[in-house]
């Protein structure tokens, strides 16, 4: 089955370079790997996180597109999508099919129409607005929700620390 992932992964590397989104860098580590990319997703304007630069990597299975990638931030991160060890919990990655829980629908959930791009918007877009219903870092949730002014000081210095300031 990698030869279909390959080619469609090499296909989403080549879109990608020639019409990449708007502060998005992304590619395989290697030429000789292309299931494991590395991406810089900045803090969207206007956001807690605004003016970091976050460096993550994506893991694709033998059998993309039909499964989603793993995806996870190589930088400390305090989100309430976002585990503590840095994998992130977003809807679009989580296996194609009903969600056992019920709280997703499956046109959620990860199908092989989305691409790398979709996922990379998806994330900025989590960074921005996060989702403190269905949390994967409890800690960071409560803080959103209950002091939100901690929670922006928390991913400031975060953003800072991506730059290499703090």
């Amino acid at each position: 089955m990698a030869g279909p992932a390959l080619k469609r992964l090499m296909a989403e590397y080549k879109q990608l370079l020639q019409d990449p989104p708007e502060g998005i860098m992304a590619g395989p580590v290697s030429d000789e790997n292309y299931f494991e990319w590395e991406a810089l997703i900045p803090g969207p304007e206007g956001t807690f996180f605004e003016g970091g630069i976050f460096p993550t990597k994506l893991t694709f299975p033998s059998d993309y597109p039909l499964s989603p990638p793993k995806m996870v931030f190589t930088c400390e991160m305090f989100h309430p999508n976002i585990y503590p060890d840095g994998r992130v919990c977003i809807s679009i990655l989580h296996p194609p099919g009903d969600d056992p829980m019920g709280y997703e629908t499956s046109a959620e959930r990860w199908s092989p129409v989305q691409s790398i791009e979709k996922i990379l918007l998806s994330v900025m877009s989590m960074l921005a607005e996060p989702n403190d219903e269905s949390p994967a870092n409890v800690d960071a949730a409560k803080t959103y929700r209950e002091n939100r002014d901690d929670f922006k000081r928390r991913a400031q210095i975060l953003a800072r620390k991506t730059l290499g300031i703090d």
